[in-house]
């Protein structure tokens, strides 16, 4: 009996060594997840570190089916016989109004507040958009209503193709394209620019009291020079671990005629300012407390930066009115722009330790047919279009993870803060934010749009003008 014993528990002791070796063989091959990052041995886990510089360049108000919705292997549009089927109900004829290709390089899009993302999501059904364009027609008092500036058009259900925006589908062919970014709040620019860079939208009732701040789809506006915004940005947790930043204001200035060859030909000079809901790092009280007011600059120090070997570690770059595709802008303009922007970095010497998030900030009233996600109760919101552009990008790749801007925030805490997030509880800064958007389950990672051990991609430099219909 005592030698059976033996002989079972020697069997056991081989099975829970089998099992242990199982399970170790399994995170090798799989890795599992520690502060979003692999911690397998995966080239992406310690390659995210070949990214030196990270640069977020945000434009305006187009969504993903209104850029994207006929690209081939994206999440878009149903396809029969080469044709989109989708169509939306015109509550004024009855009928199901179809999808259609847009030639013209400016539109009017569609009043894009949270009550009409409410109205075009519609519960789920993703028909509302021709409705709340038809209502608008008669409120041209909506700043978010560019319709009433492009003589009434309804085109909301306007599409582009590669002959209408043609160096957006080349970089999205040679580059990754994300098929499922979300705005990350359910509302207009001004909350999605906040969360661009902090995480959160919200007003606060006093600027000195980070604690007095409530979450808000239509947050209170800085007017003036003084900050309102009391909440921590994510510049607080780079000044702390010396991570270097700009955040670069578009406009129409000659010294940046060499590299943006558009903004030389603008003729009106009005449309050449950049709008504080664009601009909102100023209205943030952590970069008056640390000292950081001078890292927001026009962006002809960006290209100065670029060409002295100089560029940060972290660039955001807002568009002004004339090159921002926000309606009724040229969308030719606006590519045109970007990638006068894009060209830049690519020849410059720090292109091949960089990595380009291009995104648009909200729907722009334009239909999308996939449902947000719900992350918290600020968003997600509207789906828009998001490439990502780098030598180490892979190649052609579609990404179906759900994504927001609280992606990007999370890529530059991993790649130059050690996975250390914008959390009150450990920040040293506490906030009244509810939760923590760099963390929710529903976040995927954008470490999964690379590849660092494939050879680092050559530049593609691209027309500044290309022909188009």
């Amino acid at each position: 009996m005592n030698k059976q014993n033996t002989i079972i528990k020697k069997r056991k002791k081989l099975s829970l060594r089998f099992m242990y070796f199982v399970i170790a063989a399994a995170l090798l091959i799989g890795g599992c997840s520690v502060n979003g990052l692999s911690s397998a041995s995966s080239p992406n886990s310690n390659g995210i570190h070949t990214i030196k510089h990270v640069i977020i360049i945000m434009q305006e108000n187009r969504s993903f089916d209104t850029y994207f919705g006929m690209y081939p292997g994206a999440d878009g549009y149903t396809i029969k016989n080469g044709v989109p089927t989708n169509c939306v109900p015109d509550p004024e004829t009855g009928r199901c109004v179809p999808v259609f290709q847009n030639n013209n390089p400016v539109s009017g899009g569609g009043p894009h507040d949270y009550a009409n993302a409410v109205a075009d999501i519609n519960n789920g059904k993703m028909n509302g958009f021709l409705k709340e364009a038809e209502l608008a027609k008669t409120n041209c008092a909506d700043q978010t209503n560019p319709v009433c500036k492009v003589g009434n058009t309804l085109d909301v259900l306007g599409y582009e193709t590669a002959a209408n925006i043609p160096n957006y589908w080349k970089y999205a062919q040679n580059y990754v394209l994300q098929d499922h970014m979300f705005e990350p709040v359910n509302s207009w620019s001004f909350p999605s620019h906040l969360f661009m860079v902090s995480g959160w939208a919200a007003t606060c009732k006093q600027s000195n009291n980070p604690m007095s701040c409530t979450g808000s789809v239509d947050p209170a506006e800085q007017q003036g020079g003084a900050p309102i915004y009391a909440w921590t940005d994510l510049t607080w947790l780079m000044n702390k671990n010396h991570v270097s930043w700009g955040y670069y204001l578009s406009n129409n200035n000659a010294q940046n005629c060499l590299y943006i060859q558009v903004l030389c030909a603008a003729t009106d000079q009005r449309m050449s300012q950049v709008p504080n809901i664009w601009n909102v790092l100023p209205g943030f009280t952590d970069v008056y407390q640390d000292n950081q007011t001078s890292n927001i600059q026009q962006v002809s120090t960006f290209f100065t930066a670029l060409r002295t070997n100089k560029l940060p570690q972290v660039s955001w770059i807002a568009p002004d009115r004339y090159v921002s595709e926000h309606p009724p802008g040229s969308i030719a303009t606006g590519e045109s722009y970007v990638t006068s922007v894009i060209n830049a970095v690519m020849s410059s010497p720090e292109w091949d330790s960089t990595a380009i998030f291009l995104t648009w900030d909200d729907w722009g009233g334009y239909y999308d047919h996939v449902v947000p996600p719900v992350a918290d109760s600020l968003g997600y919101g509207m789906r828009v279009p998001g490439l990502v552009i780098s030598p180490y990008a892979k190649k052609g790749y579609i990404d179906h993870q759900t994504v927001s801007f609280d992606s990007y925030l999370a890529f530059i805490e991993d790649d130059f803060m050690n996975g250390q997030r914008l959390n009150p509880a450990t920040d040293g800064r506490p906030d009244s934010r509810p939760d923590v958007r760099e963390i929710l389950p529903l976040a995927g990672n954008l470490l999964n749009d690379f590849n660092f051990n494939q050879q680092p991609a050559a530049p593609i430099i691209l027309p500044v003008d290309p022909p188009t219909i």
